[in-house]
Formats: structure tokens, sequence, C-alpha cells
């Protein structure tokens, strides 16, 4: 095989920067299909994206023998449905996180892949851009040593669609917003989790509370893992300001800090001594580099037949932390992560 033809399930913002990444930055790819419910939404995309063949109905596309692969960026709770569909068909998987809604789910889904032979890999840019992967050749040298905590900031701009308003469909912001700090927490300190410990809740959107009564937007996780770490994952959404993502490393022999609030560009210091900036506007401008180079990275292990860097198990390790995140907050409680 020497060129990937690609189909996109899902039109919504994720789907879009990855459609844009294949149709137009990625060598050896082509966008051979469209997928999605709304036939408004699939029509505005496809003719962005410049693809004619477009579906309402994900099978249909994928039954198609004259595609390799699929990208699936639709809601959570449809993910396990459809990524074990695509293995069954044989379309190597590029899955947006959170992988799915339970462990069950992405175990499942693992074995589908594993059944039937094709590469799966999950949407965790953070791993891909420059600054993270720097960060994690620092730790892995060992010349900061231990790693003693870590505190990651995950904060998005505005709400995210209305169905992940509902914890059963989505596992709310801890999954919605928070996965990708969970991920990049166990990959930078190599270890899994032990522990969790978290409270939430509901300041800036009473009125969701009446259909929803779990919802939350904002979430504070201490954690410990097996090698003894210590952290926080805090999170909210909406903060309104901007995309947040930050995250400090404190090891033995310094400190490691990743991600800044404002956007690279103009800042404005004043005669007062007040200092003025932009922050970022979405995670679409924060990590453009790192989705780039999370495909790239996928089309070259199916193109090359190597393995996909970031795997299901690594979906699934994630999954589990929300999930024990979520039931501490229910409980009141310390949670072990399965």
């Amino acid at each position: 095989m020497d060129r990937l033809r690609f189909c996109l399930v899902g039109t919504g913002r994720a789907g879009m920067v990855h459609g844009l990444n294949v149709t137009r930055a990625i060598e050896k790819t082509e966008l051979a299909a469209v997928v999605d419910s709304n036939e408004a939404s699939l029509k505005e995309i496809g003719d962005v994206l410049g693809v004619k063949d477009r579906y309402t109905d994900y099978r249909e596309a994928l039954d198609r023998g004259d595609i390799d692969a699929v990208i699936i960026a639709t809601p959570t709770f449809t993910h396990a449905e459809i990524a074990g569909y695509a293995a069954r068909s044989g379309k190597h998987i590029l899955l947006e996180k959170p992988m799915a809604i339970s462990v069950e789910e992405c175990a499942a889904v693992n074995a589908a892949v594993e059944r039937d032979h094709v590469k799966l890999q999950l949407g965790f840019m953070r791993r891909f851009d420059p600054d993270f992967i720097r960060a994690k050749e620092k730790l892995v040298s060992g010349e900061m040593g231990r790693v003693m905590m870590i505190r990651s900031t995950g904060r998005g701009p505005g709400l995210p669609p209305p169905w992940a308003y509902d914890l059963s469909q989505s596992n709310g912001m801890l999954a919605e917003v928070n996965s990708h700090d969970f991920d990049s927490i166990r990959w930078l300190a190599g270890s899994d989790y032990e522990h969790v410990y978290a409270q939430a809740e509901n300041f800036k959107c009473q009125d969701l509370r009446k259909n929803h009564k779990d919802f939350y937007d904002n979430a504070v996780v201490n954690f410990r893992l097996k090698n003894g770490s210590l952290g926080t994952v805090e999170g909210s959404c909406p903060v309104d300001y901007g995309y947040d993502a930050r995250v400090a490393i404190l090891c033995e022999n310094g400190l490691i800090q990743l991600g800044t609030l404002t956007a690279p560009g103009l800042t404005l210091v004043k005669g007062d001594g007040t200092v003025a900036g932009s922050a970022f506007r979405s995670w679409r401008n924060r990590f453009e580099k790192a989705y780039l180079a999370e495909m790239e990275h996928f089309v070259q292990a199916v193109l090359s037949g190597g393995q996909p860097a970031v795997t299901g198990e690594d979906g699934m390790k994630a999954v589990e932390v929300v999930v024990a995140a979520n039931k501490s907050i229910q409980t009141g409680q310390p949670v072990k992560v399965a």
C-alpha cells in the first residue's frame, strides 16, 4: 500500500481538524468519503473538504472495499459501536478521545482490533506536541530525577455539545475536556494510576441541572500513581477567557513547566506595569502542530506496517481513571483505579 484512503465519520470540530489535515497537509492520503447523520452538516463539510461521496450511515461507507482507514470523531457514546464495525470491515482506526464510555467497551474495541488485525491509534495529540515530547525526553533521560508531583490544568472556553451534558453519554467534563490531562500525566510519569479522590461543583451552569442532575462544570482530582508520584488535575468548562492547558512537573532536580496562558504573538506592557496579551481561543490553535504530527504518525504506521505509538491500551487506561474519578465524585470517597 502506498496511499491511504480515509473515511471521516463525524464532521464536528475535531472531525474538521482531521479532515483538513488529510485533504490539505499530508501526502499519500485521500479523503474518499465523509459521514454524518446531520445532512446539512454533511453537505457543508463535504463541500469544504471537496469530498463527493457522502453518507448518513457509517456502515454504507465502511462496507466499501476501496477505503483503508477511518477517522472516528463522533459523540463518545457511539465510539465503541463504530470502531467495532470498522475493525470487522478491515479498516484501520484513528479514534478520537475519549475511547468509549466504559472500560468494558474499550476492552471490546481492543479485542476486535486484535482479532481483525487492524491498527488503532487514539487521538491523544499532546503526545505529538514538540514541548510535551521534549519534556518526556528530559524525564526519560533521568536528568531531572524522580517525578514527585504533577499538576495539570485543562480548561475549555465554551460548553461542549448538548449530548455531553448527560454523564451516561459522555462521562462528563473529566472525560470530554480532561482525558488529555489524564493520559499525558500517565505518559510523562511512566506510571499507571493507583488511587483518585475527586470533587466537583456546578458553578456557572445551574440551568443544566434541571435535566442533568449530575452535571458539573468544575472538578479537582487528586491522585497517586503506582510509582508513588502525587498530583492534581484541575478541570473547568466553560471558563470563557480561552483554552487553557498547562502542566507543572516537580522533580527531585527541578521543575518542568509546559504551556502558557497566552498565545504567541504581541504582549503589551503598559506604563503602570500591567501586562496584556491574548489567550489561546481554541485547542485547535494551541495544538495545531500536534494534530498534524498525530495524523502523519498514523499514516506512516499504517503504510509501513508499524504500530501506532498511542494504543487502545492507552485509551482504556484514560477511561479507567475518568470512571474512577466520577465514582469518587458521587461517593465522596477515594477510589482505587481498576
